[in-house]
């Protein structure tokens, strides 16, 4: 029998500022004619996260399509490391310490794809009713739940929360950790700020992914953040494959 292969994708996506920020420094982008879909969260606490945050999408936005998933995901990196590089020169330009962007995104050809990212945004993915994190967080808390210091609860509210140890503009060369997908029609995947999954929990984002309407997703997993008073930037990019 032959394997189902993915059709087609459709996709949406929200940003909000949050119940307390003044800035929104999160960025994002929804490409599916390309097979692209990007989220970047600008360092809070650092100097223009709103500006690191936008050159990220801009940059990957005017990428030109490749049929070749290998070489398209070689374009994305060159892209990233060329940000990095402008990122660490203005800071120096603007005598700041650091300026600084997570970045999570998702790129397709067909059945096939790709997650590349840096920081603590985050790609989902529900098949079969069942939620599974594709990112793993590059943070502090991170590291302290993988050494058994910390439950995922835990993690959640411990004060030094909100530390990464990986992000663009934070170090001289950009190193992303990268996760190949094999996609199935009827997956749906999720990339978020942390802003979201910092005050959602995972079975109450897994029961909104399961509606079928992707602008209608985006629109309740923001909602759901700023009923519980949404303290950052909250930032939701849906795909739905078919």
């Amino acid at each position: 029998m032959a394997a189902l292969t993915v059709q087609r994708y459709e996709s949406a996506s929200y940003s909000h500022v949050g119940m307390v920020r003044q800035v929104n420094e999160d960025a994002c982008l929804a490409m599916p004619e390309c097979g692209l879909w990007v989220v970047a969260d600008g360092m809070g606490g650092h100097a223009a996260g709103d500006y690191v945050s936008s050159l990220i999408v801009d940059a990957l936005r005017r990428i030109p399509g490749s049929p070749s998933l290998p070489v398209y995901t070689n374009a994305l990196r060159q892209a990233l490391g060329e940000v990095n590089t402008l990122v660490g020169d203005q800071a120096l330009l603007r005598g700041v310490g650091m300026m600084g962007s997570t970045v999570v995104l998702m790129a397709v050809r067909g059945s096939q794809g790709i997650c590349l990212w840096a920081g603590d945004s985050r790609l989902y993915r529900l098949r079969g009713g069942e939620l599974t994190a594709i990112s793993r967080d590059h943070s502090y808390v991170q590291e302290l739940v993988d050494s058994g210091l910390l439950n995922d609860a835990e993690a959640r509210l411990h004060p030094r929360a909100n530390i990464v140890t990986r992000a663009l503009g934070v170090a001289d060369a950009l190193e992303l950790d990268s996760e190949h997908l094999h996609i199935l029609p009827g997956d749906t995947y999720l990339l978020c700020s942390d802003g979201l999954n910092k005050t959602a929990e995972d079975h109450e984002i897994r029961d909104v992914l399961c509606h079928s309407d992707p602008y209608a997703v985006v629109r309740s997993l923001i909602h759901l953040g700023l009923t519980r008073g949404a303290p950052d930037n909250i930032t939701a990019v849906v795909i739905k494959a078919s």
